[in-house]
């Protein structure tokens, strides 16, 4: 399992303080944000088939769904900072774990959402067809949705990481101020408390890009409440891909042998999720960004390329 192998290096790297931060991390971590960002707007700007992400974006921020998961998201944050977890001095673990998981959520909230009305609803509704009937392909029309939806999430997660980092700033602040240490804390460890928890920030939307991914696919051929289910089931899975591999392995050769398969299959979402190593203040090497990066590019395309074929043939008529 790819999740298992990537453990060995973060494990290693929880010795360090959170005042030893390297400055690799936070180049890594900017670096494959600003990739990312500007891969998009380029791919917006230059293609027929940015044409259609950024509609697709315009159409995903004009949602309801979109501005409530917001708000909804941003109030959560708020009421984790200054509510008392009652956590025996823990609540900057607490207020970190909870955000993360409040921000990866609300994330794929959106992403699914947004993908079964895009694509979903417009196959349907015979929207794509007319869309077809100019100079754009069928691989050039699920390509632009995909992107869109990224694009659309990117748009949602900047204020939301913004907030988050403030809140983090405030509640490692004042809790060193209630326990009396304020004078010993300073400003540079603050700051590294809050960078320390960027590498989560980029893997959570690793995690929805994958997600995202097979929520097209899905989209391509069933409806929005089949494709929410599914999603859903996938989550659940593929963080507990490990797990079944490791109960396979004392049952039966067939147990074990379907535990890898479903493992081999889905994506193993446990390399994205590193809330537990954030929350408690370890250091995610630079070399766990880079191969969690490449697994995510390597599943985001054979999920695009899995809705190529299921779309090649759908009839549209």
């Amino acid at each position: 399992m790819l999740s298992m192998q990537f453990w060995g290096p973060l494990v290693l790297a929880a010795d360090y303080s959170v005042a030893e931060v390297s400055g690799t991390q936070w180049i890594i971590s900017n670096l494959i944000g600003a990739l990312v960002l500007v891969g998009l707007i380029a791919f917006a700007y230059t293609t027929k088939a940015g044409i259609i992400a950024r509609a697709t974006t315009k159409e995903a921020v004009r949602q309801p769904v979109f501005l409530l998961c917001m708000a909804l998201a941003i109030v959560i944050l708020l009421i984790n900072t200054f509510l008392p977890f009652y956590s025996l001095g823990e609540d900057v673990k607490m207020l970190k774990d909870c955000s993360l998981a409040t921000i990866l959520i609300s994330g794929l909230l959106i992403a699914v959402w947004t993908a079964s009305t895009s694509v979903a609803e417009e196959i349907e509704g015979k929207t794509a067809m007319t869309l077809l009937s100019k100079p754009i392909t069928r691989r050039q029309f699920v390509l632009g949705k995909y992107v869109g939806i990224l694009q659309a999430v990117l748009w949602y997660m900047l204020p939301i990481v913004i907030v988050f980092l403030c809140c983090v700033y405030y509640k490692v602040g004042y809790d060193a101020q209630e326990a009396g240490t304020k004078d010993t804390l300073t400003h540079a460890e603050i700051v590294a408390v809050v960078t320390q928890v960027l590498p989560g920030v980029v893997l959570l939307f690793m995690e929805i890009a994958v997600l995202t991914g097979v929520s097209v696919a899905i989209s391509t051929r069933l409806p929005m409440i089949v494709n929410l289910t599914s999603c859903f089931a996938i989550f659940v899975v593929g963080h507990l891909a490990g797990v079944l591999v490791n109960v396979g392995k004392t049952r039966l050769e067939f147990v074990e042998f379907m535990a890898k398969l479903i493992a081999t299959a889905l994506p193993g979402l446990e390399v994205f999720n590193i809330s537990a190593a954030v929350a408690t203040g370890a250091v995610v090497p630079p070399v766990y960004l880079g191969f969690a990066a490449i697994y995510c590019m390597c599943y985001c395309s054979a999920t695009v390329l899995l809705a190529f074929i299921l779309f090649e043939d759908r009839d549209l008529a």
